[in-house]
């Protein structure tokens, strides 16, 4: 029986295989999000992209009343196609959790590399992805072609675009070809001068997508400033940005600052159009190469090395999960912990990535932190634990908001009011500017501006942004353009939409200020990206990536970063950076007659979007552009082009990675000037940058010594380690005296202390301090002055003395070769006008010797 146990064994493991291959493939199918504008009915009058309407033929017209028909039927068997589901195990798999769901994940990936990996398709956006032999479509989608098709040929609007978004997003489960979406969209485009048309027509001839159209950036700016002039707003923000930075276009900051206002008027619009306080702008933009630690991984990316690194050890919550956290914060929350409790209510309110607003949830959890000082019946509770009043104001501001917003509950300015109010007795500042914004628009209470302003300010003192903006636009309102100003700069600082939007408007019209473009531009450019509701397409991307359509997540941050988004860029670059053919030794020796095919293409595209990722103060993209410089990808190989990407990086004091190349490439002479001294200085700098980068540094400063070392002893002509830069440069006397003046002028200030007497105090010395003009003179430079003429005084006074004695000795010398020559020992005499030399001083012996004694004595 357990020899039988054990020949099922390896039957049970492949069966398990098996199971999990199909996961896997199932896994790989084509995921779509299905758009409400394409799943709607679109009937000949409906609007489609940013306002522009389709032709309306008439119901005079029978054979137009039949198209219109026909896509009616068309439409509603659309609706019949079911999306493909994903697997449950394909689910857990791609996210393993635990022992089990661990193994499960490394089983899977192990089987798809030995058993069903084949070189990937690199070449990802500019082939496209339609083949000769079509695969079998579902029946409903089938017949829905069958009605649409001949509608297009017949140019009914509403077909060609139906036809054009399947064909481009691949809805309804319809297979994906750029080249025929291309064609509808252009045959919409030159029908009607469909804005949505028109962008999607400058989307493709800027990025290329289209295999059979190559880019051109001069149609796609064309395209663009159609819709644009149209109103749609991708084509605003993508002009605006590309007239920003100088995109197939030179830079132009005043038509920038125009596009940018146009979608900046959208965007508070759209954020002063939701509930009291404004719509909750929800963030989607965030880097996917993040979640592995970066562009280099955990560590070795500014995005988690230096002072960005996620510091904490293994029982942290450093590294946790937003899953972790919440159960963690549940299990605190049942002990009684009130923190913990009014930290998940915060949790469930605001949501996070991987977590979503939950408002059922956040009520509950704020209303149970309230209850522990309040009853029902809104007294105060006695013998509560310290601390507790300022949670439950705290959770009273919140409760206050959802019911004046109707957030999970209906909306209700009298309950707004009373949690206000509770609120208010410890001081909150969420209760303040509630109150004062109850006040200021009449909601539930009478309308009082000066009430208003009192709980607005209140609130302002305590850096809450929202009130500050709204305190900012009081003062703007009665003209005190200073403080308004002030207080629009402090709301900024925590990145309030509408603060920004006030201050792009002050810049752009110089009020209070004088006109500036550029920080208008900035400004307007912020307030843009922050509804990303109304032109983004992030949420799209960021669901089809979590379900591993990866083309189709590429299009969609395609689109974003076209308009600007940075993150979107460095989404892109790094997905196509990532798509690599994976090695099967099943395949090799098989050996598949699918090759991979040169991803010439999307390396160009990668290049571009690093490119542009790093213009926008990306220090990893910077570093990703120098290796493509460097190693040839998708550019000419110009390794002095990768030194200037990697020094611009470097400059930044942030990026070991860059610092470390440039230590390698001044070792080696690739690029720039071969030097052991300056590879010695950016090897360190690198270790001070990042301590993680300890091994690395030290294997590469070891190897450097013996190749400096080496160097030396063969009279080689690199500049060696230990080299000084420059030589010490010698000071001439002026330098010096200056020098010496300077030092002497720091010390006397040093110990100078003024504190020593009174302005009204006679100064110490008397009137000798200050001069003709009543200016102080500095007695340490008079003293300077003093010792300097003392001693040019004695070097001439030597100076004199040895000329009056070479003049003696001429003479003595002359008088010798006339009366011939005297004995050495006999000194000549003196001329009879002159006296005898006593030297400098009298001698001993000399009668004047005892007066210039005794004349010296007690001096």
């Amino acid at each position: 029986m357990k020899y039988s146990s054990w020949r099922m064994a390896p039957l049970l493991l492949l069966a398990f295989f098996l199971f999990l291959a199909s996961s896997a493939a199932r896994e790989e199918l084509d995921y779509q999000d299905f758009q409400d504008h394409t799943q709607k009915p679109v009937s000949a009058s409906a609007k489609v992209g940013d306002g522009t309407s389709f032709r309306d033929e008439g119901a005079d017209n029978g054979r137009q009343d039949e198209m219109a028909q026909s896509i009616r039927e068309a439409t509603a068997l659309l609706r019949k196609v079911k999306a493909p589901a994903v697997s449950k195990l394909a689910t857990y798999t791609r996210k393993p959790k635990g022992f089990l769901g661990s193994s499960a994940y490394y089983a899977k990936e192990a089987f798809v590399l030995l058993f069903m990996n084949s070189p990937k398709q690199t070449n990802l956006l500019t082939t496209s992805t339609s083949s000769p032999q079509q695969p079998k479509l579902p029946a409903p989608l089938n017949v829905a072609l069958q009605l649409l098709e001949p509608a297009a040929e017949e140019e009914n609007a509403d077909a060609v675009f139906l036809l054009a978004e399947m064909n481009f997003h691949g809805n309804f489960t319809h297979p994906r070809s750029y080249s025929k979406a291309f064609d509808y969209y252009k045959q919409l485009a030159d029908l009607d001068g469909n804005a949505t048309a028109q962008y999607m027509l400058g989307f493709m001839y800027a990025t290329g997508l289209n295999p059979e159209v190559s880019a051109d950036q001069a149609k796609s700016m064309l395209y663009h400033r159609f819709a644009a002039e149209q109103g749609h707003t991708r084509s605003q923000m993508t002009l605006a940005y590309k007239h920003h930075v100088g995109i197939a276009t030179p830079k132009n900051c005043d038509e920038a600052a125009i596009w940018y206002k146009h979608v900046a008027d959208k965007a508070i619009d759209y954020y002063r159009s939701g509930p009291p306080g404004g719509h909750v702008l929800s963030r989607e933009s965030y880097r996917l190469a993040d979640e592995d630690g970066g562009v280099y991984g955990e560590g070795a990316s500014v995005s988690s090395a230096g002072v960005h690194a996620r510091q904490g050890g293994v029982t942290s919550d450093a590294y946790a999960d937003v899953e972790d956290v919440l159960e963690y914060l549940v299990l605190q929350s049942s002990k009684g912990d009130l923190k913990a409790t009014f930290g998940l209510a915060r949790l469930y309110y605001d949501g996070a990535r991987g977590l979503k607003r939950d408002l059922r949830m956040a009520k509950q959890y704020f209303m149970q932190v309230a209850r522990e000082y309040w009853s029902e019946s809104g007294k105060t509770k006695k013998d509560v634990p310290g601390g507790t009043e300022k949670l439950a104001s705290k959770a009273a501001g919140y409760l206050g908001r959802m019911f004046l917003r109707g957030e999970g509950m209906e909306q209700s300015y009298t309950k707004a009011r009373i949690w206000f109010t509770r609120g208010l007795s410890n001081g909150d500042a969420l209760c303040q500017y509630g109150l004062g914004l109850m006040h200021l628009d009449g909601l539930g209470v009478d309308q009082n501006a000066v009430k208003a302003a009192d709980f607005l300010a209140a609130a302002a003192d305590q850096d809450l942004s929202v009130a500050q903006t709204e305190l900012g636009q009081l003062f703007l309102d009665q003209g005190d353009v200073a403080t308004a100003s002030r207080y629009f700069e402090l709301a900024a600082r925590n990145t309030h939409i509408e603060a920004f939007y006030y201050l792009a408007e002050m810049s752009n019209q110089g009020i209070g200020r004088d006109r500036s473009c550029g920080v208008a531009t900035a400004y307007y450019k912020i307030v843009a990206e922050k509804a990303e509701a109304i032109w983004g397409t992030q949420a799209e991307a960021n669901s089809a990536y979590e379900e591993g359509d990866t083309q189709k997540a590429i299009v969609a941050y395609l689109m974003a970063a076209e308009q600007g988004s940075e993150n979107a860029q460095s989404n892109v670059a790094w997905l196509l950076d990532q798509t690599t053919p994976k090695w099967s030794p099943i395949s090799y020796v098989l050996g598949i007659s699918q090759t991979a095919k040169n991803a010439l293409n999307d390396a160009k595209l990668a290049l571009t979007y690093w490119t542009r990722s790093a213009k926008q103060q990306n220090i990893d993209s910077y570093v990703k552009m120098g290796d493509y410089y460097l190693l040839g990808i998708g550019t000419p190989l110009s390794a002095e082009n990768a030194a200037t990407c990697y020094q611009a990086a470097a400059e930044t004091l942030q990026s070991a990675q860059s610092m470390w190349n440039l230590g390698w490439m001044h070792e080696n002479g690739i690029g720039i000037e071969q030097d052991f001294h300056l590879a010695k200085r950016f090897y360190d700098q690198a270790l001070e940058t990042n301590r993680e980068a300890y091994l690395p540094v030290k294997l590469s400063l070891f190897k450097l010594r013996w190749r400096s070392w080496w160097n030396d002893i063969t009279n080689g002509g690199v500049k060696s380690m230990g080299a000084e830069d420059t030589e010490r440069k010698r000071r001439t006397f002026a330098e010096w005296l200056n020098d010496f003046l300077e030092a002497d002028a720091q010390m006397y200030a040093q110990e100078y202390e003024a504190d020593d007497w009174s302005s009204e105090d006679t100064m110490p010395g008397g009137d000798d301090f200050w001069g003709a003009e009543g200016e102080f003179i500095d007695d340490g430079l008079l003293e300077t002055l003093l010792i300097g003429g003392l001693v040019a005084a004695l070097a001439w006074l030597i100076w004199y003395r040895q000329q009056q004695q070479r003049r003696v000795e001429e003479q003595r010398r002359r008088q010798g070769v006339e009366g011939g020559t005297q004995p050495a020992q006999q000194p000549a005499a003196p001329a009879a006008d002159q006296q005898p030399d006593g030297g400098f001083f009298p001698q001993p012996g000399d009668p004047n010797f005892n007066a210039w004694v005794a004349g010296g004595v007690g001096n």
